[in-house]
C-alpha cells in the first residue's frame, strides 16, 4: 500500500516537467518568427545548393573538380543557415523578456530551472530534426543539379561524407543552442545576437593577425574554426579532427547554458 501511494509521487516531477514541455512547444509553435526562421534555414540551404550544383563546375577545371572538397561546398548554405538558427535559439528566450510574458511564465512556472530546461529540450528537439532535414535535402539537391558523370559526384557512403552531412545539421542545432545561452544571459536579442556572431567571426579573424605559432596553437579551438572539422571531408593539417571539433564547439554551448542555468535564478524576471 505504501509503495502504490509513493508512485504517484515518484511520476510528478516528470508529469510537470512534460506539461512545462508542452507548454514551451505552444509558444514556440505561436511565434510567427518561429516559422520564419525555420524556413529560411531550410531555404538558404536548398536554394544556395541548387546554384552551386548547376554554375559550379562550369566555373572550375577539371583539375579544380577533382581536389574540391565538393560535399563541404554543397553545403555552403549553412554559412546563411546559421544566422536564422542562431537568431531563433536567441530569441526562443528574450522574446519574452521583450515582451514582459517572461513573468507570466514564472508565475506559472516558478522553477525557474525548469523552464529553461523545457525550453533547451524544445528548441534542441526543433533545431536538430530541421537542420538535419536541411543538411541532407542541401547535399542530395547539389548532386541532382551536377551534370552526370562530373568529378565532384559523391555518394553518401563514401568515407566522411555521410559524416559530414550529420555533422553539419548537428553543428546548427547547437549553435542554436548557444543562442539560447547567451540569451539568457544577456536577455537583449540585439545583445545576443551581437555576442553569438561576434563570439564565432571576430575570434578567427584576430587569430590571423598573430604569429603563426599562435595560429597553430590557440587557432583550431576556436568556435569557427573547432566546428568547421564536422562538415568538412578533406581533413586539413592544424585543425582537429571532426567529432572533436564539434565536441570543442559543444563546450562552448554548454558554458553558455550552465552559465543561464545559474543567473535566471539569481535574477529578476
Amino acid at each position: 500500500m505504501a509503495a502504490t501511494a509513493t508512485q504517484p509521487a515518484q511520476r510528478r516531477p516528470l508529469t510537470h516537467f512534460a506539461n512545462v514541455t508542452r507548454s514551451e512547444l505552444c509558444k514556440l509553435r505561436s511565434v510567427r518568427s518561429t516559422y520564419w526562421a525555420l524556413t529560411a534555414a531550410v531555404a538558404f540551404n536548398i536554394v544556395t545548393a541548387a546554384l552551386l550544383g548547376i554554375f559550379l563546375p562550369r566555373a572550375l577545371s577539371a583539375h579544380q573538380q577533382t581536389v574540391i572538397d565538393s560535399t563541404r561546398v554543397s553545403l555552403g548554405g549553412m554559412h546563411l543557415s546559421q544566422v536564422a538558427i542562431g537568431l531563433l535559439g536567441v530569441l526562443v528566450i528574450t522574446s519574452e523578456y521583450t515582451t514582459g510574458m517572461i513573468r507570466a511564465t514564472l508565475a506559472a512556472v516558478p522553477q525557474r530551472r525548469v523552464v529553461l530546461a523545457a525550453k533547451t529540450l524544445v528548441l534542441a528537439v526543433v533545431a536538430v530534426t530541421t537542420a538535419a532535414a536541411a543538411s541532407f535535402a542541401a547535399y542530395l539537391i547539389f548532386q541532382a543539379f551536377l551534370p552526370a558523370g562530373d568529378a565532384m559526384a559523391t555518394s553518401l557512403a563514401d568515407p566522411g561524407v555521410l559524416r559530414a552531412v550529420t555533422g553539419a545539421g548537428l553543428y546548427l542545432a547547437v549553435l542554436g543552442l548557444l543562442g539560447l545561452g547567451l540569451g539568457v544571459i544577456i536577455r537583449s536579442s540585439a545583445g545576443a545576437v551581437a555576442a553569438l556572431f561576434g563570439g564565432l567571426f571576430v575570434p578567427s579573424i584576430l587569430i590571423s593577425l598573430l604569429p603563426q605559432s599562435w595560429q597553430n596553437t590557440v587557432g583550431p579551438y576556436l568556435p569557427m574554426n573547432a566546428e568547421e572539422t564536422v562538415f568538412t571531408v578533406n581533413h586539413q593539417a592544424d585543425t582537429l579532427q571532426p567529432w572533436t571539433g564539434l565536441g570543442v564547439f559543444c563546450l562552448y554551448a554548454a558554458a553558455a547554458l550552465v552559465t543561464g542555468f545559474v543567473l535566471i535564478n539569481h535574477r529578476d524576471a
